[in-house]
Order: C-alpha cells, then structure tokens, then sequence
C-alpha cells in the first residue's frame, strides 16, 4: 500500500480488518523467502567452499559467520525500530510523519552500519582469537572479513528498505529486495570459487555485489514505486532518533543477545577441532533457511499488530499474537519431518564426515523440535514490543542467551561437542516457554482495555512508547493518532 493521499483523506491501512491468521500467511509467507533469501547467501558460500574439501576453509567461514551475525543482529535489530514506527505512524493515518521518519531511518542505518561494519576491522585478529579461531583457520577468517565488514552500510540499507516496504504491507516487493540479492550470490559464487580459481576470496567478492544488489532494489522500492521518503530534516532528526531509538534500541540489544550466546557456543565447539566447527557452521547456516517462516513472522508480526494498535483495536492484537503462534507450530512441525527425512542428503551435499556429519544429523533429528519454543520466543519478543514492554524482550533473548546458554553448553561439553549443542537446545527451550506464557498475559490484558465501540476505546498503558510527542509533526486533519509501538524480532 503506497503512502498516498487520495482526496484529502489516508488510504485504510492494510491490516486493521480482514482475517488476521491470512495477514500473517502472507506477511510470513513472502518475508520468510526473502529472509530465506537473505540467509541463503551464508548457506550458498559454505556450500561451494565445502566442495573444496578443506576443513580449515569451512571452519574460517564458521568463525567468519559469528563475526557477521554480530553485523545482522545490529542491522535486523534496527529494522526493528524502522518498521514498528512507521507502521504505527501510518495506522495512525500521519502520513507526512511516517515519510520523514523514513528518510531519518535510512539516514541513521547508514551512519550507524559504517561505525560498526568498518569499526570491526580493527579488532578482528583479537575476536577471532576469542572465538577459538587457531593457525590457517584464523589468518583465512581474517581475510575474509577484512573484505566484507566495510560492506556492512550496503547491507544496512538494504534491510531497512525492505523493512520499510513491509510496513506499508508490500510483502511481495520486500521479498523481491533478498530473492534478488541471493541470486546474484548463487550465481556468481561458482563463478569466483571456481571459474576464476579465487577460493574463499572469491565468496568475499560474491556477498559484497550481493549487498550492492539488495540496496540498489531496496531503494528503488521505498523511492520510485511507494514514493515512501520526505525530505530530510537535519532539525528534526534527534527527535525522530529518539522516537526508533524507543524501539531499536531494545530491539539491537534484543538481537546481540543471540550472537553472544552463539560465539560462546562456537567457542566450546572448537575445542573439538575444524570437523566440530564446520559441522557447526553448517547448522547455524542450514537452521534460518529451514526455518524461515518462524524466523520471519518476527517481522510478520510486528507491522500487523502495530497498525492495529495504532487504530486502537486491542482484542485484533490479541488474536494476531493466538494466529502466529498456531502458524509457528505448524511451520516448524513440517521443517522438522523435512530435515529429519533429508538429513542424509544433507550431510553428502556438504561433504561432511566424521565429527561434523554426526552432529549434522543429530540436529536434523532430535535437536530441530526445540523450534517450536524459539519460534515461540520470537512471536512473543513481537507482541512485547508492540505492547510496549520492550525491555521484556532484551530480558528474555539475553536470558537465553546467558542463563539459558552458558551453563547448558559448559555442562554439555563435558559430554563432547553434541553436548554442546543439546544443552544450548534444552536452556533456549525454557526460556521459549516462559516467554510465550508472558506474552499471553500481557496481550489478554490490553484486550481488557477494548470497549464495545473501538472509537471509545480508552488509550492502553504502555511502558516504553516509541514516539513522544514532541518528535512529531502536527497530526494531520481527521487521522487517527494513538499511542506509539513497536515490532519486535528474533
């Protein structure tokens, strides 16, 4: 739905009537394939690099990916904030604010990606260290990164472009922004590793053009087709920083947890040597692609139960977060039976043997189930957000990521590097859990606060709202305004 005026009064915003369980098949359906997308860009380098047949190559990229995910945790958390204030800015009917917020979000994730992308640089030998990364793995790693950190702004814009598509519900051209920049890897990768003989530069080549697509596309969406950015106004960008910053700034410490606890469980894999690594990589690669769907309604989530909120209809909040829950379920109940089916597949596409062959197939067998309670961690970090209780959501993904990681994984590596991942699978799962039951409670309650006549509602207390009021712009005649909220993501 393109951000247009027709006849003096805002288009209805997408998600406020029709069937929620649909909005979030659809939203689910066509973010996850462009998350997909976005992930199978890793699975497509560690692909082509383990047909190389060199373990310390395919651990280099396990090592590389810890680095990166830093980088996309950052990004995705951001996008968070992107999404869920301009989402609830345009069911709130302010069309010229949710434009100017565009523009500064766009802005700041520049700004922000270069600090972080070419800021790493200067550290890598010593994280890299950290992790467990030894000899010819580590000097390969480096090499890598030292390619593709620089790159990270590309990244950044290109996810908060998509991020922006979705929150005027264009699934399809948010999808089209990551289908197109996968392509681009999948068919140059081949072409780099092998037709020009370039190895593990040649992958650091492909991703950075990958990253050159998804902007590029991402932009020309938000700006030629939906028209979506204002000009920008250096006078009222701290406002607008505060405003996402009410809602990212969570979301990115929300997000970090996760790479956390996975640097420290790459950390305790190592130990068992390249053959545990690049098993490892190879399900820390293999598991968003699977899972897609539950990885995506994070951002599903948000746009539908943040334009609803900010239209006022609490209970439709309520039932968005029963539907998306119902849908996890039964995405991750076939991602299962697939995995669990082609698992030896698997293991023969990625040359695998040994140490990373065994824990390939115990993951796709016993380890894949406690999705359910991860995807459930993710829809509730949603409704957290859009509650306004963003810190709930830091307190549980840290939670997991420390309590819920850390001793699991240290117990578990008395037991080999399976234990490893077995005790990082049961802490996640608690925390999943307690999370969802959370979740419900909070959302039966603000669903208390619906009257009968939704126009009479009374507005719902929220802890952390996104957007003060002396961020924004006046209000136009006849739109809505309501409370400010946000998305939240994985």
């Amino acid at each position: 739905m393109p951000i247009t005026e027709t006849a003096g009064a805002v288009e209805r915003p997408r998600f406020v009537s029709g069937s929620l369980l649909r909005h979030v098949c659809v939203m689910a359906g066509t973010g996850a394939i462009g998350l997909i997308a976005v992930f199978a860009v890793d699975l497509i380098n560690l692909f082509y690099i383990s047909l190389l047949g060199e373990k310390a190559t395919a651990a280099a990229v396990g090592f590389a990916g810890v680095v990166g995910f830093f980088h996309a945790s950052l990004c995705i958390g951001l996008t968070i904030g992107i999404a869920a204030v301009v989402s609830h800015t345009v069911g709130a009917g302010r069309t010229g604010d949710a434009r100017r917020i565009a523009t500064a979000s766009l802005v700041l994730m520049a700004a922000l990606s270069v600090v972080a992308g070419s800021g790493t640089a200067i550290f890598l030998h010593s994280a890299l260290h950290a992790l467990g990364a030894e000899g010819e793995t580590a000097r390969l790693a480096q090499r890598y990164l030292s390619v593709t950190v620089h790159t990270l702004p590309l990244l950044g814009i290109g996810m908060a472009s998509s991020a922006l598509l979705r929150s005027v519900g264009d699934a399809r051209r948010s999808m089209v922004v990551t289908l197109a920049a996968a392509f681009v890897t999948a068919v140059l990768d081949p072409i780099l590793i092998f037709g020009f003989g370039l190895g593990l530069d040649g992958a650091a080549i492909s991703a950075v053009v990958s990253r050159m697509v998804l902007a590029a596309i991402g932009l020309h969406g938000v700006l030629v087709k939906h028209r979506m950015l204002g000009r920008f106004e250096p006078s009222r960008l701290g406002g607008d920083a505060r405003a996402l910053a009410g809602v990212a700034g969570p979301a990115v410490l929300t997000n970090l947890a996760t790479p956390v606890g996975a640097a420290f469980v790459t950390h305790a894999v190592a130990q068992f040597g390249p053959s545990a690594v690049a098993g490892a990589a190879t399900i820390d690669r293999l598991t968003p692609v699977a899972f897609g769907l539950v990885y995506a309604l994070s951002g599903a989530v948000g746009p539908i139960l943040a334009q609803n909120l900010g239209a006022g209809q609490y209970r439709r909040v309520q039932e968005g977060l029963r539907d998306s829950l119902l849908f996890m379920v039964a995405s991750v109940a076939v991602a299962w039976l697939v995995l669990a089916l082609g698992q030896g597949v698997l293991i023969r596409a990625f040359s695998a043997d040994g140490l990373a062959a065994q824990l390939i197939s115990l993951f796709c067998s016993w380890l894949a189930p406690s999705f359910f309670f991860a995807g459930g961690l993710f829809v509730a970090n949603a409704s957290f957000n859009n509650l306004g209780h963003p810190l709930l959501s830091t307190a549980f993904n840290w939670g997991r990521a420390t309590l819920g990681t850390i001793p699991f994984a240290w117990w578990g590596s008395h037991h080999g590097a399976a234990g490893v991942l077995i005790g990082q699978a049961v802490g996640s799962s608690i925390f999943g859990l307690l999370a969802v039951v959370v979740a419900f409670r909070l959302a039966a309650k603000l669903a208390r606060q619906e009257a009968p006549d939704a126009a009479s509602a009374p507005a719902p207390v929220l802890d952390a709202p996104v957007a003060p009021a002396s961020a924004l712009a006046t209000p136009q005649a006849g739109a809505a305004t309501g409370p400010a909220a946000s998305a939240a993501g994985p």
